[in-house]
């Protein structure tokens, strides 16, 4: 099960859950479904990973080598 992260339009809680195939999650604070999927950091991560940087690291450009960038 993957896990999203959503903001609810009806009283802006943000949360994380696992959701399963077919189910529509909720808020856990006002049940609503009325939710916007977020970007999570994780699939940030790994969509910044799959991209070809020009840098010396290989990702974002840092001149301190292959290993040194902090967002590898």
């Amino acid at each position: 099960m993957p896990i999203y992260e959503y903001a609810c339009g009806d009283c802006g809680n943000q949360f994380e859950t696992l959701v399963r195939s077919g189910v529509t999650p909720e808020c856990p604070s006002c049940h609503s479904q009325t939710l916007e999927k977020k970007l999570s950091a994780t699939a940030a991560m790994g969509v910044a990973a799959t991209h070809d940087h020009a840098g010396p690291c290989g990702s974002c450009g840092h001149a301190g080598g292959p290993g040194s960038c902090a967002l590898n």
